[in-house]
């Protein structure tokens, strides 16, 4: 699966990059989205949802819902499957609108839907 991770951070106590690693060593690929970040090693990172390459499956949420609704056009407009909005990126407004375009829209924790197979 293609997802793609935003607020993508290379410091390791972030849950972000704890979601990256677990991700890869799952066997999928991973896509980092910061405006910030010039690059994390081996996995590419876009500036924004809409720098994205085709085919990412499934969004994950690390941004707190003032960054995620600034982003609400792109996220809608790229047509994700499915979009985890992890603990403290909660945003209800843009999960509804996502819901209504028929996207699969989750409140979770990707590190315990990984460790419990739910992913």
């Amino acid at each position: 699966m293609n997802v793609a991770i935003l607020g993508a951070s290379p410091k390791p106590e972030k849950y972000a990059h704890m979601a990256q690693v677990k991700l890869l060593a799952h066997g999928h690929s991973v896509v980092g989205v910061n405006p910030a970040l010039p690059d994390l090693g081996a996995v590419p990172v876009t500036k924004s949802v809409g720098e994205l390459p085709a085919g990412i499956d499934t969004l994950t949420v690390y941004v707190g819902s003032d960054r995620s609704s600034a982003l609400a056009e792109e996220i809608l407009s790229y047509g994700f499957r499915r979009v985890v909005f992890n603990p403290g990126a909660e945003n209800p407004e843009l999960a509804a609108k996502l819901r209504d375009r028929g996207v699969e829209s989750v409140e979770g924790c990707t590190l315990v839907m990984l460790s419990s197979r739910q992913f």
